[in-house]
């Protein structure tokens, strides 16, 4: 036994003697500040660590030295040390590199740095985070160039790319640690709602434009990549605090709290795990806006006002055709609506938390399996075809990978529920009906101003005065009989109008409520082999990728009333990347991808890759490329079957046509008598098959000449493809750095949407029975999915330039043209959405270190007046400045950074899109502790 406890105790010493335990601390070049979360890596393995916040590191391993480390940190010169005793202490000063230095791996699925890239890439990493002027990283994002983020709400934020997005951007992806964030329900991101809390990013890139070789259907105009930080690398328990108020003249002054906590534990060199959780609180954007939708010159007297932010007052009628009364006008007539601002409270939250379980199985292997979970919760606004209060919205990710330097393989689901969220539009519409049907409402109002008619008038009443008093007897603030029977319409905050108000956002059926109901999911999985390592004449990558959906509404979003729908897709690709010196300054890099993808309910398709970049004296590289990119309908463009009142919207799959379908009251040809109808049921497929463009149906109202109807019978939807051709030069001049890039974008089957009528009897072109219908009122409007046959060109340029100046202050700008070429009077019910300025300016002013422990940072932004167009409605969207400043202090003995920020300085109040609340500014201070 002795002798037994003697061999365990040398062996134990043996390996205590054999550990080698390197010590040192990290520094910059330039103000000799501490490099926290630098990396410290043993060359040829995945043994490593990061240096904490005052830029120490310790590093323990079995290895015998010599061997070497190489110490890295974003936006520094890498350094390679040898190691020659085992106790050795190693202090180390990075050189301050620049951006064309960083290390991307989006661009073609394997590190390389950004100077390097054969295309357009744009990265926003722990540097350009802690520094950004904005309230949080994903609000910093709008400073990159060419990139657009339209405000949705406080709390959902939309980044896009060169164009063609509403806040529904299905042509924009958005991965986190390769996971897709978009919603199973809505089939695009909801912003950063339920996504990365701030502690816990490590990087952010984003490749404008098509991606499909690599990517996929969904990568078309653009992706944001969102990396977290690795529990192995980046350790201990960090934590932001933010508090602060926004400031709105609608809303007034409100309170703003952002709360991140990130804690990571390796508890040996093969086990790690992280947790963490991120809370926000705040008060939207308010949406007040009572313009007229249609006509901005009308007025809420307007007989047929419909407000932008008014809800309710999109039931309408012509009450000549209506009551068959000769004596009546010939005038539609709204009813009266809610304001938004009385069908909602404004709250904008997120509370989201995610875990990581992270193992290395093997010593000095970098091989990982890790499971990763993710759930988040919050209340926004969600503006699409209607404006919703997107209330206690719910998102889960489960996520299991394995992967090392040479491959990946990960499969995950996302599932979703809608929790209370509700469709504002409806909840007015619904609150009014729960008061006094339609019918009823629209009879009084008729009764009304014939009794004058037939009375002769006899208080000499104008017409406006006359419509003025039939509303208020029809809204019985005045009562027909002239006796107060208490039973006005619903005042808001009253306990009537409460109840019905929950009644409505309690029902999903749209024709007595305003519930959004959903509970929706799909299945990803996804593979890469990079076989690098195994074939010297070149890189060579292999992969693919599966996804299932399983739609479940309940039938309030798509036609799935009776049972879920279900349909999948697939795809798989390969690239290969040859670098080829052709000297000692020259070298020349040519990558070429495909991809073939194929939808069960698709033909299949190929989008190849071509590019090339030539790097010249070191400091100057010019890239080319061009690609093809395509992307299958969506799930809306497929499956949706919605009423959202002023037009239906019915997915064009062809198992979807008949699927949705009404009954709907239709007027007697020649009656008289008001309210005698019959009931007629039409499906969706009269939207595709007998149909007039709603443009000449317009013309034909105002000229009562059916030779001006066109028909319209849009075709079924199909794939939308684009052709992609791009030239780009990164440089550096001294300290200038300079990236220019150029593209154009060529679409074939542009998906988007047409506004289309369909009569409710007669064929279209009988010049007969469907015109009779037609000026009976009795049809029914659609935004049917489809492609156009007319070209979609698009294209623009960026340039982007960046120096220091004054002996440390951080200078940069960019410029952005962005250009749509399409005839849209040619083709006046099309929309492309192209919805994004002509021309748009940035630029920042900085200093990390003013002086000891100080630093700031100003950015501006210019964006040209731009159209918006989408399905909630048009407008000009006018042309606005923006500057947003913080300063910040870092306290080295408390490891933690103290930041006083603003956004919105001149307090000028803009939107992006139409519809859309003000924003105003926000004022902010926040702590950060210890975040690496």
């Amino acid at each position: 036994m002795r002798t037994i406890l003697s061999i365990v105790l040398l062996c134990f010493c043996g390996i205590a003697f054999s550990q080698s335990t390197i010590t040192g601390t990290v520094l910059d070049d330039v103000s000799q500040q501490p490099i926290p979360s630098a990396n410290v890596v043993i060359v040829g393995t995945s043994v490593g660590t990061a240096t904490d916040f005052d830029g120490n590191f310790t590093l323990s391993t079995d290895k015998n030295p010599p061997f070497t480390i190489q110490v890295s940190s974003v936006g520094f010169t890498a350094k390679d040390i040898e190691v020659t005793s085992k106790k050795q202490v190693i202090n180390v000063i990075l050189n301050e590199g620049t951006s064309l230095d960083e290390v991307v791996i989006s661009a073609s699925r394997t590190p390389e740095r950004i100077f390097e890239s054969s295309v357009t890439v744009e990265r926003f990493g722990l540097k350009e985070i802690k520094n950004t002027a904005s309230a949080d990283f994903y609000d910093g994002l709008e400073n990159l160039k060419g990139v657009d983020v339209n405000t949705n709400s406080l709390t959902f934020k939309s980044v896009n790319t060169r164009g063609f997005a509403t806040f529904a951007n299905t042509r924009f992806m958005q991965l986190v640690d390769g996971m897709d964030n978009s919603t199973p329900a809505l089939n695009f991101p909801i912003g950063n709602l339920v996504g990365m809390t701030e502690t816990d990013v490590l990087s952010v890139e984003l490749l404008p434009g098509a991606s499909s070789a690599l990517y996929g259907a969904n990568a078309f105009n653009g992706i944001l990549f969102m990396r977290s930080k690795n529990p192995f690398d980046h350790q201990g328990i960090s934590a932001s605090i933010k508090r602060g108020i926004t400031s709105q003249e609608a809303a007034g002054d409100n309170p703003y709290t952002d709360l991140s906590l990130r804690m990571a534990h390796k508890f040996s060199d093969k086990i790690a795990v992280k947790v963490n959780f991120g809370y926000l609180k705040g008060t939207d954007w308010q949406a007040t806006s009572e313009v007229d939708k249609i006509d901005p010159t009308r007025t809420r007297s307007n007989t047929n006002y419909d407000g932008i932010n008014v809800y309710g007052d999109e039931v309408s009628t012509n009450i000549r055709a209506a009551s068959g009364l000769g004596i009546i006008p010939d005038v539609v007539v709204s009813r009266t609506g809610y304001n938004e601002r009385d069908l909602t409270n404004y709250n904008a939250e997120s509370i989201k938390s995610d875990w990581g379980l992270y193992y290395r199985p093997i010593e000095d292997s970098n091989l990982e399996i890790s499971y990763v979970g993710k759930v988040g919760t919050g209340t926004t606004i969600y503006q699409g075809t209607n404006r919703y209060n997107i209330n206690g919205f719910f998102q889960q990710q489960h996520k299991l990978e394995v992967k090392n330097d040479n491959f990946f393989v990960r499969a995950y689901e996302v599932s979703d529920k809608a929790g209370k969220s509700y469709d504002m539009v409806f909840t007015g519409i619904n609150i009014n009906r729960a008061w006094k049907s339609d019918t009823d409402w629209f009879q009084d109002y008729i009764g009304a101003y014939a009794g004058l008619e037939l009375t002769g008038n006899p208080g000499g009443l104008t017409d406006q005065q006359k419509h003025d008093f039939a509303r208020s007897v029809a809204d019985e603030v005045i009562d027909p009989d002239g006796v107060d029977d208490g039973i006005e319409r619903f005042v808001p905050g009253s306990p009537e109008y409460v109840a019905a108000f929950n009644k409505s956002i309690n029902d999903p059926d749209l024709r007595t409520g305003s519930k959004f109901q959903d509970a929706s999911k799909y299945f990803h999985s996804d593979a890469n082999y990079n076989l690098g390592h195994l074939i010297d004449f070149a890189e060579i990558q292999v992969g693919g990728s599966y996804r299932k959906y399983k739609l479940n509404s309940g039938g309030t979003i798509y036609t799935d009333r009776l049972s879920p729908i279900e349909y999948s897709e697939f795809g798989i690709y390969s690239q290969i990347q040859k670098e080829i010196e052709l000297d000692e300054e020259m070298e020349l890099k040519l990558t070429v991808s495909g991809r073939y993808d194929k939808s069960e309910l698709f033909d299949g398709f190929f989008s190849p890759r071509l590019s090339a970049a030539l790097t010249l004296n070191r400091n100057h590289n010019v890239r080319a490329s061009v690609q093809t990119g395509f992307r299958n309908p969506t799930t809306q463009d497929l499956f949706i079957g919605l009423d959202a009142g002023r037009a239906i919207l019915v997915g064009s799959a062809a198992s979807n046509l008949n699927r949705y379908s009404g009954d709907y009251d239709v007027s007697l040809v020649g009656q008289t008598t008001y309210g005698q109808s019959n009931t007629i049921t039409q499906t969706g497929a009269a939207a595709y098959n007998n149909s007039y463009s709603a443009s000449s149906v317009v013309a034909f109202a105002a000229a009562g000449n059916p030779a001006l109807l066109d028909i319209a019978n849009p075709e079924i939807i199909k794939p939308e493809k684009v052709t992609s051709m791009e030239v780009g030069y990164r440089g550096k001049y001294e300290s200038i750095i300079v990236d220019l890039s150029a593209y154009y974008n060529k679409y074939e089957d542009f998906i988007s949407q047409e506004v289309v009528v369909a009569p409710l009897y007669g064929t279209v072109g009988d010049n007969s029975l469907s015109v009779a219908a037609l000026a009976n009122g009795d049809f029914k409007t659609y935004s049917a999915y489809t492609n156009s046959d007319v070209d979609v060109n698009s294209y623009g340029a960026s340039i982007g330039l960046s120096t220091k100046i004054f002996n440390g202050f951080d200078l940069g700008g960019s410029y952005t043209f962005t250009k749509q070429d399409f005839d849209q009077a040619a083709n006046p019910d099309f929309q492309t959405n192209f919805n994004t300025p002509e021309h748009k300016f940035k630029a920042s002013f900085g200093n990390t270190n003013l002086f000891e422990n100080f630093g700031f940072n100003v950015a501006y932004r210019f964006s040209d007046d731009y159209f918006w167009e989408a399905t909630f409605g048009n407008g000009i969207v006018p042309e606005f400045h923006t500057i947003d400043a913080q300063i910040n202090y870092r306290v080295p003995s408390l490891k933690s950074i103290i930041k006083v920020g603003a956004t919105n300085l001149t307090g000028n109040e803009y939107f992006t899109a139409f519809g859309t609340g003000f924003i105003g500014s926000m004022y902010y201070a926040s702590l950060t502790i210890n975040n690496l």
